[in-house]
């Protein structure tokens, strides 16, 4: 498929009420003289920045920002989902705690394998949003030959799903490192000390393959995000149309309404998005897919670590041993602490991506 990775204008771009501080021109001018043309000719397009840039950037920093913020919860959940007892040996997740800190040095201990997380997270959202946004494009391309056409429910699943499969192909082998390196403390026995040494050791013990265990269930997780965003996509549309209250202000995230001038958004009754309806639409859409393709991740991250090869044959062997040995509860391992990290993530990663992506066109008409 053409991802049509043109600069031509994005129906999603956002139009903004927020006051952006403008910049001293002095400033303006010297950061435009030190853009080199080349990449200036990438980032922009007959109006202004490239929607292509736009998205990649705002991925990038989303996946950046929430990393940081909550890579210990990320730790934690995967040391659960990765237990194999039919009952957690750890019982849950202060005993984890408690167990890493005082085992394995401490708080710095929490941040094992920050590298590749960052690593994967950043370059997944820049690329999922590249592709998402560029995918819609042709969508409504197909449908009408123009970039106005609204979407469906159906086309944003296949939208994110495309992307989804696109990116997990692409950034699985980072996965891979990242899984083994939070499965397993600093000091035990074949612990991996970098993100650089366990591309090594996995290069060396399992060949290229081995960079790709867990791909199948990754593929089909890529369900989680197309209902999500399916999800996102449809309650930013509805509540964009409802009408604005008194004094209403925000950045103007309406989705397939962003080709409507501001006139007419008014006369419709079209409503500026601000950060708490994003706040309440991201919880509600990821809480909608979380509920519901959660054993996957559970079945990814088994398939990922350090032994999957020695301990399951492949996806089915693993689908029928942790249903004999643990039951149905043993595909929800490490939920509780899933759910808080997922909707704390969720809220950075959607609040940075839309903000970014809100300000950065502005930012740059600036400098130029």
């Amino acid at each position: 498929m053409n991802l049509n990775l043109s600069s031509s204008s994005n129906p999603d771009r956002i139009r903004t009420s927020l006051i952006l501080p403008t910049l001293p021109a002095r400033i303006s001018n010297t950061c435009k003289r030190h853009i080199p043309g080349g990449l200036e000719g990438l980032m922009t397009g007959k109006d202004g920045l490239s929607s292509s840039f736009v998205e990649t950037v705002a991925g990038f920093t989303a996946g950046i920002a929430s990393t940081l913020c909550l890579h210990p919860l990320d730790l934690i959940k995967t040391r659960l989902q990765v237990d194999r007892l039919s009952s957690s040996r750890v019982g849950g997740s202060v005993p984890v705690i408690r167990e890493i800190f005082q085992n394995e040095g401490g708080i710095k201990a929490f941040y094992r394998g920050l590298t590749p997380n960052i690593v994967g997270n950043s370059t997944s959202w820049a690329l999922y949003f590249l592709c998402y946004g560029n995918i819609k494009g042709v969508m409504r391309s197909w449908r009408s030959g123009s970039q106005d056409q609204a979407l469906t429910s159906a086309d944003y699943f296949l939208a994110s799903g495309s992307a989804g499969m696109l990116t997990s192909a692409l950034t699985n082998p980072i996965w891979v490192i990242k899984t083994r390196m939070l499965s397993t403390g600093s000091q035990s026995p074949g612990a991996y000390a970098s993100f650089t040494t366990g591309a090594k050791e996995i290069l060396r013990s399992e060949g290229i393959a081995g960079f790709y265990r867990g791909l199948v269930p990754a593929l089909f997780g890529v369900s989680h995000g197309a209902l999500q965003f399916m999800a996102y996509e449809q309650l930013k549309l509805h509540r964009s149309r409802m009408a604005p209250s008194a004094g209403t202000t925000g950045v103007r995230r309406d989705a397939d309404w962003s080709h409507v001038s501001s006139s007419d958004a008014a006369r419709s009754g079209i409503r500026e998005l601000g950060n708490v309806d994003l706040f309440v639409i991201s919880s509600l859409s990821k809480l909608f897919a979380g509920c519901i393709t959660y054993p996957y991740q559970v079945l990814r991250s088994r398939l990922q670590t350090y032994d999957a090869h020695l301990v399951y044959s492949g996806v089915r062997d693993a689908v029928a041993q942790i249903w004999a040995r643990e039951g149905i509860t043993g595909f929800y391992k490490g939920l509780g602490p899933n759910l808080l990290r997922v909707l704390p993530s969720t809220w950075v990663t959607f609040l940075v991506y839309e903000n970014t992506r809100a300000y950065l066109p502005r930012l740059f008409s600036n400098l130029r």
